[in-house]
């Protein structure tokens, strides 16, 4: 849905990656016909490969953000190529240079996500610079071809932050447009929940829910941070204050949309000759339609207009409720009723929010906008960030060390079987491997076949169109193509980079030659991929699942100590709410993202998976139900059972707390068990509540409930998973602080 939305016009489809296929297409076009236009052919292969290397090391940023990172860039770009210019042709000097900067800028990924790209786009260029220098015409000093290198990487940052400049709000836009469609793809699902078929499968949608749940945690993470980086400690203007009111609805709903008021299977069961839930999933539905219109309304800069027909199902909602009502007999449909109008308050709290977006400058009158800082706060911080990384155990120094021996092994296969044109080998190795096992196979198998894929065009444009300038001309479209599709069509894009290499190298009289060894040179560097994963220090993702387990629990107990905090004193979306609410969502979607990279790993390593899956699913159902009271929050400090509804949630994040160190001790005992005792002992002393809080009280008390069933059965999976043991106990958890969620 995203994408068709995005291919409403060219214009969409050249903004739909922030504008880089572009981008690319004028700095490699324009580079082109320079060379073309003075004669100079043979600067064009080195000039494009720096115009690729600065694209990859490109982030989303301001002008000015980009302007510094540029210039961080193009220092760490000559320090290498030049460092590549005096050891080539040395290979013990350069194999140990390389081994070392290999190491090092990877390990810059530590401090933030800019320095991850600056490091790999680094060691990339590294590679492009011992192609230049192994094709380099003769006679030319080698200091010439570095110098073409940088100049290429010079000028497409000029158009970058050119493009920032001009363009500032457009991948903000962008990246609301997604969000808001993860958003419609969750609520939509969610909708199928209510569904008063008896013998459904809720534990498995659960589990998918918890999946499509972790991107929509990603895609509001990256607005976040793309709408801080242009407004920082600032006050924002223009298009960016109404960003930021839609990012703040996109927070609240997704709030609301993650909540669960009570057992889907209860309810059905309750509710199977009524319409009940059937207009429940009825009013979601809209909700998730209306999600994508405003998506829609977002990518075509049009108003937003909520409609009625969420107003009516609603309505309608209440009707049927109400008709329930006088024919229930039973506390317990009684209870579950009450739990169906607690989702009714929420829906149409959720459906407000969803209604504001057509002001989203409304979103001014909140007391506190505020956006979290993540990014390091002194040179100090990001040497910290580093130094904490630098363990054995750490999954980042793990993929260091296998990097920098993954090349290292490339390199002494090149010398072995074909010094000249077998750095292909070490660009393959750089590009394959990745810090898991999954998406590493994956690559391999996508890098191989667009390889084949690429190599086969290749040869096809070479004999049908000898024209160089035609060539050309398919270089430029495929170099586009690649930085198009490379984030969702990995194979088509390595078929579209190779095709570009081809072209180009062809221009000064190598296309053809390059044909095969470019395939098998792929074949290798993608093998010596995946050796290095299994061989070198290995870091399966069933080892950190304890690490992990322990950083959902805490940041969940984190969230409920917020949401005890705003029923005591009232609602309020300041910063410490919302950044305890999105670090436990981090959490829930790092333990979901682990799981999911497990299954992908061979069944020798992950011998517990069955549990470490039920986990997940028990984890992110107290998530929602979490989420529930925090959605729900009002003031109870002056009703008549307050303290024991406190003593409840803080026995609950307790329990919680208490079930992360038993990770972190790696033992479990008889009190982790029961871990939901505690909540049902201080529930144990509600009493009647005030008629003015008594629907409040109940829910709570309903949610409370909830939590203390889900903590019973997180308990019993702690001590199944800590009592079968871990694949790996070297590789125990570092501690259970911070996790994903932490700054």
């Amino acid at each position: 849905m995203t994408d068709s939305v995005l291919a409403l016009s060219p214009r969409r489809w050249l903004f739909a990656a922030g504008g880089q296929p572009l981008r690319v297409l004028l700095a490699l076009g324009s580079a082109m016909a320079l060379c073309v236009g003075t004669g100079h052919m043979h600067a064009l292969i080195p000039a494009a490969l720096g115009i690729i290397a600065s694209a990859l090391a490109e982030t989303d940023d301001s002008w000015q953000g980009r302007w510094r990172a540029q210039a961080v860039t193009l220092l760490c770009f000559a320090s290498m190529a030049f460092a590549v210019e005096s050891l080539f042709g040395r290979p013990v000097l350069f194999i140990a240079g390389l081994a070392v900067a290999a190491f090092a800028l990877t390990m810059l990924g530590a401090i933030e996500a800019r320095f991850k790209a600056i490091g790999h786009a680094t060691l990339i260029l590294a590679m492009y610079a011992t192609l230049s220098l192994d094709h380099a015409a003769g006679g030319q000093p080698r200091w010439h071809e570095v110098a073409l290198l940088l100049s290429g990487a010079a000028w497409y940052g000029a158009w970058s932050v050119g493009w920032a400049a001009l363009f500032p709000a457009e991948p903000v836009q962008a990246l609301l447009v997604k969000l808001f469609h993860a958003l419609a793809d969750y609520v939509g699902f969610k909708a199928s929940l209510f569904e008063p078929v008896r013998g459904v499968d809720i534990e498995r949608k659960r589990l998918s829910l918890a999946q499509l749940n972790t991107g929509v945690v990603g895609a509001l993470n990256a607005a976040k941070e793309s709408i801080f980086r242009r407004i920082g400690p600032r006050t924002p203007t223009g298009r960016i204050t109404r960003y930021r009111g839609l990012y703040l609805i996109a927070q609240d709903v997704h709030e609301r949309a993650s909540s669960s008021h009570d057992d889907y299977n209860a309810l059905a069961d309750a509710f199977f000759h009524s319409d009940v839930l059937y207009r429940c999933q009825r009013v979601l539905a809209l909700q998730a339609d209306a999600c994508r219109r405003l998506a829609l309304s977002i990518a075509r800069r049009e108003p937003f207009v909520a409609g009625g027909a969420t107003v009516q199902a609603l309505s309608d909602l209440r009707s049927a409720i109400a008709h329930e009502r006088t024919r229930a007999d039973t506390p317990q449909r009684l209870a579950l009723l009450a739990s169906v109008e607690a989702l009714v308050r929420n829906l149409a709290q959720l459906d407000g929010q969803l209604a504001g977006a057509s002001q989203p400058a409304a979103q001014a009158g909140r007391t506190d906008m505020d956006l979290y800082d993540r990014s390091p706060r002194s040179g100090r911080d990001a040497v910290e960030r580093v130094r904490r990384q630098l363990a054995p155990r750490s999954p980042l120094f793990r993929h260091a060390v296998r990097l920098a021996v993954a090349l290292v092994a490339g390199y002494g296969v090149m010398l072995l079987i074909h010094p000249v044109q077998g750095y292909w080998i070490l660009l393959t190795t750089l590009f394959v491997i990745q810090p898991t096992y999954g998406d590493t196979m994956a690559r391999m198998a996508e890098r191989v076949a667009g390889t084949a894929l690429g190599v086969v065009l290749g040869w096809a444009v070479l004999t049908l169109f000898p024209q160089p300038w035609l060539q050309s001309l398919v270089a430029v479209a495929a170099g586009v193509f690649f930085f198009g599709a490379r984030a969702r069509r990995y194979l088509l894009a390595t078929a579209a980079v190779t095709l570009l290499v081809l072209m180009f190298f062809n221009q000064v009289g190598d296309g053809g030659l390059l044909l095969w060894p470019r395939l098998i040179d792929t074949a290798i560097g993608s093998a010596l991929a995946g050796l290095a994963m299994v061989l070198v220090l290995p870091h399966w993702a069933a080892r950190r699942i304890n690490e992990l387990a322990a950083a959902a629990l805490q940041t969940h107990a984190a969230y409920l100590r917020q949401i005890a905090a705003q029923y005591r004193s009232g609602a309020r979306d300041d910063l410490a709410y919302r950044l305890a609410r999105r670090n436990a969502h981090n959490a829930d979607a790092a333990l979901s993202t682990a799981v999911s990279d497990m299954f992908r790993e061979p069944g020798v390593v992950r011998p517990h998976a069955g549990v470490a899956l039920r986990f997940l699913i028990r984890s992110h159902t107290l998530l929602s139900y979490v989420s529930a009271l925090g959605a729900h929050r009002t003031a109870l400090a002056e009703a008549r059972s307050a303290s024991a509804l406190f003593d409840s949630i803080e026995g609950a994040a307790a329990a919680l707390d208490a079930l992360a160190q038993a990770f972190a001790r790696g033992t479990t005992d008889v009190a982790d068990l029961a871990a939901g005792h505690p909540v049902r002992e201080a529930l144990a002393r509600v009493v009647q509540a005030d008629a003015d809080t008594q629907e409040a009280v109940g829910l709570v008390r309903t949610q409370l409930g909830l939590i203390a069933l889900q903590l019973d059965a997180l308990g019993t999976h702690t001590a199944e998973w800590l009592q079968a043991g871990t694949p790996d106990a070297a590789a125990a958890p570092l501690t259970a602080q911070g996790g994903t969620g932490a700054p």
